[in-house]
């Protein structure tokens, strides 16, 4: 059985362009994710439990990157590459 992960928790989306839409992606992942949590555990799904706690650490490493980078506009933190 596969985990059923929250569209806003797909990797395969891409992050958005500004800081606080990142966060706010993040934050969303986050939720729907504890959401899916609490309903797996409900319904007793040990692997799809697992896989959903898997992608709830990832996303909490995402936010808390997020938040270390500057927030408003300023893309100095930013490599040039070329």
């Amino acid at each position: 059985m596969k985990a059923s992960i929250p569209s806003s928790a797909d990797l395969a989306r891409p992050m958005p362009e500004t800081a606080g839409a990142r966060m706010d992606a993040a934050a969303a992942a986050l939720a729907a994710l504890r959401d899916e949590r609490r309903r797996l555990e409900r319904l007793g799904f040990e692997r799809p439990l697992a896989h959903c706690e898997a992608q709830l650490r990832y996303w909490g490493f995402v936010a808390n990157v997020l938040s270390l980078l500057p927030a408003r506009g300023d893309e100095s933190w930013r490599v040039a590459v070329r």
